[in-house]
């Protein structure tokens, strides 16, 4: 075999691991193995959380917060339920850029700024500016439901993030 017959083999070999998939991280606890009560009480919170929000906008919010709390569990859930809900790729691809780009409503703005406010929390609480926003663009009751849908996705992130939960790889 020749040294150009040993670099090609090389670099099939490298393209092939190239695309292999690494392991997922190991998670560290189950809460609805230790604490079911609890993890049906989350859920209930999650059912009752957005009964009052149309379901496309919840998915917008739940994928723009996972993305904000680096949760990959909910992220890959979310973005692929906004996407068997009717939604676009490239507007779940571009959240963490919404402001520079032209497809998203005010109404969608004025949520995605306030899903920010709440989940960066420690970062100016919810200004007055950005809460009065979303309350000119959803009725009263529509917001309490996107407040609860941030809330809630917040919670779910933690518990993603802390016992490392994993998307399934693909």
């Amino acid at each position: 075999m020749t040294t150009n017959d040993t670099l090609a083999a090389e670099d099939r070999a490298d393209r092939t691991h190239a695309h292999a998939h690494v392991p997922a991280p190991e998670q560290r606890i189950s809460l609805p193995e230790l604490l079911p009560d609890f993890y049906r009480a989350m859920s209930a919170l999650e059912r009752a959380s957005k009964a009052g929000i149309e379901p496309q906008l919840a998915e917008l919010v739940k994928v723009h917060a996972s993305m904000i709390n680096g949760c990959a569990f909910c992220i890959d859930m979310h973005a692929a339920d906004a996407v068997k809900g009717g939604e676009q790729e490239h507007r779940i691809r571009s959240l963490p850029a919404w402001r520079e780009t032209p497809w998203f409503t005010a109404r969608e703005r004025a949520a995605l700024a306030l899903t920010e406010s709440v989940t960066l929390l420690t970062q100016g609480h919810v200004p007055d500016a950005v809460y009065q926003e979303a309350a000119r663009h959803f009725e009263q009751t529509e917001l309490a439901s996107l407040i609860a849908v941030v809330v809630t996705i917040n919670a779910w992130n933690r518990i993603g993030v802390t016992s490392r939960l994993s998307p399934a790889a693909r």
